[in-house]
């Protein structure tokens, strides 16, 4: 994992709350808390929209969820694939035939 732009203030004594999209592998939320913890927050919580539990290769705390969904490829509302669907009005499945299509 690699940091492009760190926090420009201490989180030392501070509440702090991770917001993210969407939860899959838990592999870079870990890094991330463990990162964060290390500074020594006062408290540190995490809340997504979406969560994949099947995906889940390393345990991640998260504290709210909005939606468990099933391993597909999810698009809309802010999750892109290839910088499209991104502004999608709702979350919806990817078809297969798309991502897999650029693998070939």
């Amino acid at each position: 994992m690699r940091i492009l732009k760190d926090l420009d203030d201490p989180v030392e004594d501070k509440d702090v709350l991770i917001v993210e999209d969407i939860v899959d592998s838990g592999y870079t939320l870990h890094y991330l808390r463990d990162l964060l913890m290390a500074r020594r927050p006062a408290s540190l919580r995490i809340v997504t929209l979406l969560s994949k539990p099947a995906r889940r290769r390393i345990a991640v705390p998260i504290d709210w969820i909005g939606f468990e969904i099933p391993d597909e490829f999810v698009i809309g509302y802010g999750l892109d694939y290839d910088e499209h669907y991104r502004n999608l009005r709702y979350i919806g499945i990817l078809k297969p035939e798309v991502y897999t299509r650029s693998m070939e």
